[in-house]
């Protein structure tokens, strides 16, 4: 095999491996995990393994993954995963990935977020 043969198969090979590296999304940097969240995904692009970094204050909400239905109704159902460290990392699926903080109020005032994997 020739050098720019081999060139031109690393070249594509690293380009390849940096397209699917998984990125870190912080959600909303400025002001973290907090209310009014519901927006925040809109126009950016997830893919599987990318990682969701929730920073809030953990005396006050928390992070808890659930699916569609509690999505839509507020609430979590029996068995959800909930996150309080206040610094969570979550790794997103294939599928839709839905969010909620469960505090009394904080969902309904949209503190919640779904994101769609690639």
């Amino acid at each position: 095999m020739s050098t720019v043969a081999v060139a031109m198969a690393l070249l594509l090979l690293l380009g390849f491996e940096h397209d699917n590296a998984a990125s870190t999304f912080v959600v909303d940097e400025s002001n973290g995990w907090n209310l009014g969240m519901e927006g925040w995904p809109n126009g950016k692009v997830f893919r599987a393994g990318d990682i969701l970094r929730f920073n809030y204050n953990p005396r006050v909400h928390n992070v808890v993954a659930v699916g569609e239905e509690g999505y839509r109704s507020y609430i979590a159902p029996r068995g959800a995963k909930v996150f309080n460290s206040g610094k969570d990392e979550i790794m997103l699926s294939t599928e839709h990935s839905f969010f909620i903080c469960t505090t009394p109020g904080h969902c309904q005032a949209r503190m919640k977020i779904a994101s769609n994997s690639l």
